[in-house]
């Protein structure tokens, strides 16, 4: 079992606490995080792919009051290495969720990676009912699309002129999605 149910933090909404095979827990975000997360955003390995403004720590903070998304800071060995989300698609006809995650890049290759996305997807099919997963990442971030496939996300196709690159030109994503009879 992936998931157990603790006291939620000040920002939180309830989240259960979530442990990975590899080691990472999955905790809900707290005020307390806000520093650690907006100082692995700010590294450039990071930054490339997770955009902002210069103020990143606002950023956070928004992210973790943002009612339509679910945060948790991404634990190894006690501690804060980064960042998991996710937000459903409710309509009945459409319903999904889609995951975002950013780690910070010192414990890059460890496949913590894989461990966050897999424990959080687990979740979202077990103890939310969700058939179908997506994920969006740049389309020449290779290591991203790589932990990806690793879980069980395949390719769905390119989104071209996607979203907008600090050097201010678009640049494309790719769209991935797991059925549920897909995640390994």
């Amino acid at each position: 079992m992936f998931m157990e149910r603790v006291a939620s933090g000040p920002m939180s909404t309830d989240l259960p606490t979530l442990y990975g095979r590899r080691g990472v827990v999955l905790r809900p975000a707290e005020e307390r995080d806000v520093a650690a997360l907006a100082a692995i955003r700010a590294m450039p390995e990071v930054r490339r792919w997770w955009r902002g403004g210069p103020d990143l720590a606002a950023e956070v903070t928004a992210d973790l009051a943002d009612a339509d998304t679910q945060v948790f800071a991404v634990e190894y060995e006690g501690r804060v290495v980064g960042q998991i989300q996710w937000y459903a698609e409710q309509d009945p006809e459409y319903r999904h969720a889609g995951i975002d995650v950013y780690l910070d890049p010192a414990v890059h290759g460890r496949g913590l990676g894989t461990d966050a996305v897999r424990t959080l997807a687990h979740h979202l099919i077990e103890d939310h009912g969700h058939h179908r997963l997506v994920i969006d990442p740049a389309a020449d971030n290779t290591s991203a699309i790589a932990c990806y496939r690793r879980v069980g996300f395949r390719t769905v196709g390119v989104m071209r002129a996607y979203e907008r690159g600090t050097d201010g030109s678009w640049h494309d994503g790719l769209l991935m999605d797991l059925l549920a009879a897909d995640l390994t």
